[in-house]
């Protein structure tokens, strides 16, 4: 089975081209550049977009705005090539039994396992191993606080495409059926 997989929920959108579960090519790069990485990745595979059996987005939380651009490619493709697809926490994107996932909500807030919104320094994090955007902007509070983080250029700080699929375990539907995970209210308001 063919499937493309991304997540464009942080600052730095990941990508991934699996057959089966093996990974034949990963890419990182803006939310706004994931379809260029999709083509380029099938590209280096030798496959071309109607090879593809299915997709896995990741659905936040994350970036509003992020989420909804990798909805829309998710649907874009599923509906152009009639695809299958399965939408999967962003926070399940990285090994749960390594590591534990903290990502940047703004606002002085952090996404983590629930999923819920916290102030970062709430959070019991002594003798933990944090990853994530999160992770990396509140090191300081977060180290001194007793919890360890890898070097800001540790992948392991990214969304991993490959998790996603396996936490989506087969389970395909239809694309226009995944729901972005939203944790908050967003910050634009209806006009009075």
């Amino acid at each position: 089975m063919l499937i493309l997989a991304f997540d464009t929920a942080t600052r730095v959108a990941t990508s991934a081209l699996l057959r089966d579960d093996d990974v034949l090519g990963e890419r990182r790069s803006d939310a706004r550049a994931v379809l260029q990485e999709a083509h380029a990745l099938l590209a280096e595979a030798g496959a071309e977009p109607g090879d593809l059996d299915a997709v896995v987005v990741g659905t936040g939380p994350g970036s509003f705005t992020g989420v909804r651009m990798g909805l829309a490619v998710a649907r874009g493709l599923a509906l152009a090539l009639d695809l299958p697809g399965a939408g999967v926490s962003t926070l399940h994107g990285f090994d749960e039994r390594v590591v534990e996932p903290v990502l940047d909500a703004k606002r002085g807030e952090v996404f983590v396992t629930g999923p819920r919104a916290a102030r970062p320094e709430e959070l019991d994090v002594a003798g933990r191993r944090l990853a994530g955007d999160g992770a990396v902007r509140y090191r300081e509070l977060f180290e001194a606080a007793g919890a360890e983080i890898s070097a800001d250029d540790d992948p392991v700080h990214l969304p991993s495409p490959a998790m996603l699929v396996a936490r989506a375990a087969g389970d395909f539907g239809r694309v226009d059926a995944i729901e972005p995970l939203y944790v908050r209210a967003p910050d634009a308001k209806e006009p009075r």
